[in-house]
């Protein structure tokens, strides 16, 4: 089958919301408790709709008789904030300097039926080539602990642990990482 990466647009708001869920309910039982993961979900995880607005979020579709299925999406952002949906109380919509700041990358997600089949990979890539065009040079993401195997394969490393409060005395392991790309000089 052919995975299909593409711009996220406001029609699949209500798609992106149901792989969200069951992206973080199947894949992250492993690094979380289930009460960790239904305080995530309602506070932290969600979809970002500036990530859309701005022409940064993309998904992974996957032709299926005449319909699309969405299978992932993550995406890139040229805003302070690192991470978190629309619900998030953290939020920072001011932009960033390419010169002097890191593109986040953010909000990634792939259903469990559709792990390990280079999904995460494919939008990664679409992410991290999409803020090159827009001049950035350093990528930087607070990466699940679900996460973190997949973007040290693609050369993130590791800078800072993290604990994202969930509002009910939880907290939410996250680590923040990050990538510089070197541009040749012309």
């Amino acid at each position: 089958m052919k995975i299909r990466i593409r711009q996220a647009t406001s029609a699949d708001i209500p798609a992106l919301r149901d792989l969200i869920v069951g992206s973080v309910r199947g894949l992250q039982a492993q690094d979380y408790t289930p009460s960790q993961i239904e305080s995530a979900l309602a506070t932290v995880y969600g979809v970002d709709t500036q990530l859309i607005q701005d022409g940064t979020y993309f998904v992974a579709e996957v032709e299926r008789s005449a319909t699309a299925l969405l299978v992932g999406c993550g995406g890139w952002s040229k805003r302070k904030t690192l991470y978190g949906g629309d619900q998030w109380t953290g939020r920072e919509a001011a932009l960033l300097d390419p010169q002097e700041d890191a593109a986040k990358i953010r909000a990634f997600f792939v259903h469990p039926s559709w792990a390990r089949r280079g999904i995460g990979t494919a939008i990664l890539e679409a992410c991290e080539n999409a803020a090159l065009a827009a001049e950035f040079t350093r990528f930087e993401m607070a990466a699940t602990l679900t996460g973190v195997a997949l973007y040290q394969a693609r050369g993130y490393e590791a800078i800072e642990n993290l604990e994202v409060s969930l509002g009910n005395g939880e907290s939410l392991a996250i680590i923040r990482m990050e990538k510089r790309i070197t541009k040749p000089v012309l």
